[in-house]
């Protein structure tokens, strides 16, 4: 349910009717607008009935959320949520872009990928330490030592540092070093975890499972903001299909239709995506014009000795080149690409 406030309701009366609401059992999380606040109740609505929290004085009116996931529905917050750490911008007219390789591999490797993505345009730097690979005998990432390196090429360029969390028990070590914890596809059901990234004060990036739903992957992003956690990016990352042209199939369409149910704001991974580098600067231009409020791109200073996505990688120049495109795009859409 959603509990409308009136205008210029006091934080004290605010507190006072969302103690309130947990008293019955639902959990409350206040959402504050540019014209007034609203409550979400978000619980098992069978327990009990809320109507009774209208008998505040600064309850203007309640009502049902029709969608199952509540915190991320437009229905409790018509406002974009807008994502910004460090000098990354994600949602709200803003286009982010993050960029880096698959793998962290070595010092030099990723100072020298971040200082080239920074000067193309990009805010936000990926990389992976810990890397979950479908053999057990590819390469599993530097983990912690990684992650240093990670940090080390944020302190020479000031991009934001995005990087992969696998389990529950790592989310406090990759946390002290990373601006955005990923959730990769595989993990997009993994609801331990997705709690365990909901109860830390950092951006959560959510990418879709292959095989996911729409209504399942917003419902995964529902167990991250149901934890306190609002600053949720989606992103679109491909699904399987039949069809084997592409590595996955790239459905754009998720951006406009996410745009008409959720808040928060929606990237498109194209790399992983097609997993063709020849393909990834035309989805990256397709994917502002469909809307998307960012990209993260697989980008190395030498793709073809790539310890891992080696097919899906571009050089520095052709992502520089293809960020020149998309500015050009995103501008005739009043779109700022930061």
């Amino acid at each position: 349910m959603i509990v409308v406030l009136k205008p210029n309701t006091t934080p004290e009366v605010i507190s006072e009717i969302s103690a309130h609401i947990e008293s019955l059992g639902f959990k409350a999380h206040v959402i504050v607008g540019t014209e007034r606040t609203v409550i979400a109740a978000a619980g098992d609505e069978r327990k009990k009935q809320l109507e009774q929290v209208e008998s505040f004085e600064a309850v203007e009116k309640v009502l049902p959320i029709l969608a199952a996931y509540k915190i991320a529905s437009k229905e409790t917050k018509a406002e974009p949520t807008v994502v910004k750490v460090l000098d990354l911008v994600i949602g709200g007219g803003n286009v982010g872009v993050i960029a880096g390789p698959c793998s962290v591999e070595s010092e030099e490797q990723i100072v020298e990928t971040a200082r080239a993505v920074k000067a193309a345009g990009a805010k936000g730097l990926r990389g992976g330490a810990f890397k979950p690979r479908t053999s057990p005998y590819a390469f599993q990432g530097m983990k912690e030592e990684g992650l240093k390196l990670l940090a080390t090429a944020r302190q020479e360029t000031g991009l934001a540092v995005v990087t992969e969390v696998m389990t529950p028990h790592h989310v406090e070590m990759v946390a002290r070093y990373a601006d955005v914890l990923q959730i990769g596809a595989r993990n997009m059901q993994n609801y331990h975890l997705l709690q365990a990234v909901g109860e830390v004060d950092k951006p959560v990036l959510l990418k879709r499972g292959p095989s996911a739903s729409m209504e399942e992957f917003l419902l995964a992003a529902e167990y991250v903001l149901d934890q306190g956690n609002k600053n949720v990016i989606l992103c679109e990352r491909g699904i399987r299909t039949f069809e084997t042209h592409t590595r996955f199939t790239l459905p754009l369409a998720s951006v406009p239709y996410l745009h008409e149910k959720t808040h928060l704001p929606v990237i498109i991974d194209p790399s992983h995506g097609t997993g063709k580098a020849s393909l990834v600067p035309p989805m990256c231009l397709a994917s502002i014009a469909a809307g998307a409020d960012g990209i993260i791109v697989e980008v190395h200073p030498d793709p073809a000795n790539a310890a891992s996505d080696a097919a899906q990688t571009i050089n520095p120049k052709v992502f520089a080149d293809t960020l020149e495109k998309c500015r050009v795009i995103a501008n005739a859409l009043n779109l700022k690409m930061n």
